[in-house]
């Protein structure tokens, strides 16, 4: 296949690499306490914390899934993105006060009040086993296109990522992240935004072009409005995300560490408007470059390899024409981008899962009393054993058949336990450790079937779930606050009963 990075291209790219490790060191002094490691002393302006909530939803899976999607497809995956308005308000409402005014940077540290020490270590430990399978993906997503169309080797290409990402999240700690954060955005934006401008411009007949292929062929379809469980219709789509939504905001430390850089509430509240209203139109430009994709392939049939036209490789097609068609410079900025989209999502997720290594377990139940000195060493230990294991995950999925599904299934499975939790305490008052466990476990339950059963055969076949994927953690949430709410009520009634035999 011919490409044609050429070196200004790798000056870009290598320049986008220098300045990541520059923003590291540069914040070095500004994260030498555990308050500015983990929370940057509560002193960033809400736009800068907004654009790095934006660079935490944009990952490399969004980066190159998007435009496949809409190039194999169409548009149904973008009605996640519009449930984000009112998942934002939800956050802003009712969970970025309810953190703000706990004073723990800790997501689970409340869990512990209401549920036992029990709760507050499953969420922790289901956090940090996501993460560590989010930064494994997202750097073998991002790595893979790398290897196949710059024909760079795939563990070199992981190694460099995972080396880079945990040195500038070592020196700069939470600072950086945001910073680098911000940066990486507003990278990826200026690359996606100049490659749907080349599209358009390169069809034979302009920008109408566009829009009369997509038409006669579906593309701007966002699924269908029945009732049916089973396929991804519009409101299964909708549902999905409003409830995945609600989990970054409610329990995901990533999110929730954001909450606490703000230097006020009302810079907080502008830090969640700002990156997740944002994400609506940039995924917008993301499905749309998809569509363009379809549109250039479909008037240039012979520059697309047919290795690419298979639906399972749609995920390659936008890096394909990035390295094959875009001018120099132009495809080293698009290869920075999805390299920053990597980049972005594995800093947040070490440093925030350091942080709860540090809250949920160092200082919990290891030294309670531990001074500044030895709680920093903590932090930077786990940033390098999370950068380490992570790095090793990635190298581990160049082995496995399907790392997408695999992570998909693995998030669900965690994911629905811990906003089950989070919402029967936030949502019921009374609720206790008896409900919360009987609740976890009917919810991992019902998720483990939805998760595992569409694989059955034989007699086991009859019981698989019906659902559409998208469900399971709508289900498995669900399960956790009816089944918490109603052992709350049994357990209250007898105390009633007990009461009144006395």
């Amino acid at each position: 296949m011919q490409t044609h990075f050429t070196t200004l291209d790798g000056i870009v790219l290598g320049g986008y690499f220098v300045a990541t490790m520059g923003v590291g060191l540069f914040f070095w002094r500004r994260t030498r306490s555990v308050a500015g490691f983990t929370a940057a002393e509560s002193s960033l302006p809400g736009w800068l914390t907004g654009l790095s909530i934006l660079g935490t939803y944009v990952s490399s899976i969004s980066f190159l899934g998007l435009p496949g999607k809409a190039f194999a497809s169409n548009w149904n995956s973008f009605v996640f993105s519009l449930s984000l308005p009112l998942a934002t308000w939800i956050a802003v409402r009712h969970f970025l006060p309810f953190y703000r005014g706990s004073g723990q940077v800790s997501a689970y540290a409340h869990l512990e009040q209401r549920f036992g020490t029990w709760a507050r270590i499953y969420a922790s430990a289901c956090y940090l086993l996501t993460q560590l399978a989010r930064i494994g993906t997202v750097t073998y997503l991002m790595a893979l296109p790398m290897n196949v169309l710059l024909g760079w080797d795939i563990r070199l290409i992981i190694l460099v990522t995972g080396v880079a990402t945990t040195l500038y999240t070592f020196l700069g700690g939470i600072v950086a992240v945001i910073w680098t954060d911000a940066l990486q955005t507003l990278v990826l934006v200026l690359g996606a935004l100049t490659c749907a401008v080349i599209m358009v411009g390169s069809l034979p007949a302009g920008p109408g072009q566009l829009f009369e292929l997509a038409a006669e062929h579906g593309k701007f379809s966002l699924g269908s409005f029945g009732g049916s469980l089973a396929e991804s219709t519009f409101w299964v789509v909708l549902i999905y995300g409003l409830v995945i939504n609600l989990q970054n905001f409610g329990v995901d430390q990533n999110y929730v560490q954001r909450y606490h850089t703000a230097k006020s509430d009302a810079e907080a509240r502008k830090s969640v408007w700002l990156g997740g209203l944002l994400y609506v139109p940039i995924s917008a430009v993301f499905f749309f470059i998809g569509t363009a994709l379809f549109a250039y392939y479909t008037t240039h049939p012979e520059a697309l390899p047919e290795v690419y036209r298979d639906p399972a490789r749609s995920d390659s097609v936008f890096p394909y024409f990035i390295v094959s068609v875009l001018p120099p410079g132009i495809t080293g900025l698009l290869v920075a981008s999805i390299f920053a989209a990597a980049m972005s999502t594995i800093s947040s997720s070490l440093n925030s899962a350091a942080t709860i290594l540090l809250g949920d377990y160092y200082q919990r139940f290891v030294r309670p009393h531990a001074t500044e000195p030895q709680r920093m060493r903590f932090l930077y230990l786990a940033t390098i054993t999370i950068g380490m294991l992570g790095t090793g995950m990635a190298l581990a999925m160049i082995h496995v058949k399907s790392a997408l599904d695999a992570w998909w299934m693995l998030a669900g499975v965690f994911g629905g336990g811990m906003l089950g939790l989070f919402l029967l305490g936030f949502l019921s008052r009374r609720a206790g450790g008896r409900a919360g466990l009987a609740g976890v476990t009917a919810g991992v339950l019902v998720i483990l079937w939805m998760s595992l059963s569409p694989r059955w055969t034989g007699t086991l076949a009859e019981w698989k779930s019906p659902f559409h994927g998208f469900l399971t953690i709508v289900f498995g949430t669900a399960a956790i606050l009816l089944v918490g709410m109603l052992v709350t009520a049994l357990v209250r009634g007898g105390r009633r009963r007990r009461a009144d035999e006395r």
